[in-house]
């Protein structure tokens, strides 16, 4: 029962939903089980914070390599954890003014607001800087015109990246630009496209464009297929690892 009950529970759940989403009458079936969805959400946070605990804790008696990382995710969280229940800073509501903890826990100048603000913005910031010089290293080594695919690559790319720059102003902004109200000519518009930053948006909205809705076309198949292997119980990794 420990593993037919949550494959039970899994299809007959996800065959509702999709069936609300069809059927008008069924639709409060659907809206029950999210609900439900949402209560089994919030328990796993509570196992996912405690699993976190003693996951970390038992790294830092141990002494094990890293474990002051640990001990600073340990301090991070229960300090972030307090901060959220008990509302440090939270500004009351207006129309519950005379309660103090009736405020947005999250609310401008609440601690939970400040940690964001101040801390986790900025060190996303720095993560997201840091990863640009990766990214331009990897652009590098991936660049290199081998072949006319891995040019084109290349030359595509070039173009992009030089037509969101101020550098395709400076470079093809003596060619002339439409005006709105004018009846373009024939050569107007090929001298008008072949501005860099027009020629970086007809790439991205009508080559890329093209490419991201065939990728995604892929990726809500694999959705679908993966969904209905999960439902019929064809794919059981969700219930971790045992025999069947």
């Amino acid at each position: 029962m420990k593993r037919t009950a949550p494959l039970l529970i899994a299809a007959t759940v996800g065959f509702i939903i999709i069936v609300s989403s069809f059927i008008p009458y069924t639709e409060s079936w659907g809206e029950d089980s999210m609900i439900w969805f949402d209560i089994l959400a919030a328990v796993a946070f509570v196992l996912g914070g405690g699993n976190l605990l003693k996951m970390n804790l038992k790294k830092v008696s141990d002494r094990r390599p890293g474990w002051a990382y640990s001990a600073i995710i340990i301090a991070a969280f229960l300090i972030t954890l307090t901060l959220g229940l008990l509302k440090v800073g939270t500004h009351p509501n207006e129309v519950f003014w005379n309660k103090p903890w009736s405020g947005d826990y999250i609310g401008e100048g609440s601690a939970l607001w400040w940690i964001y603000e101040y801390l986790i913005y900025p060190l996303t910031s720095t993560m997201f800087a840091m990863l640009a010089f990766y990214i331009a290293s990897a652009a590098f080594r991936a660049f290199r015109a081998k072949n006319m695919e891995a040019s084109l690559l290349l030359g595509t790319a070039f173009i992009v990246l030089l037509g969101r720059t101020y550098a395709a102003i400076i470079l093809t902004g003596w060619l002339p630009e439409l005006a709105h109200d004018a009846e373009p000519s024939f050569f107007g518009q090929l001298w008008n496209g072949l501005r860099l930053e027009k020629l970086t948006e007809t790439i991205m909205g009508v080559f890329n464009l093209a490419g991201s809705r065939a990728i995604n076309i892929g990726i809500a198949l694999g959705i679908a297929s993966t969904s209905l292997k999960v439902l019929l119980g064809v794919d059981r990794s969700y219930l971790g690892t045992g025999e069947d």
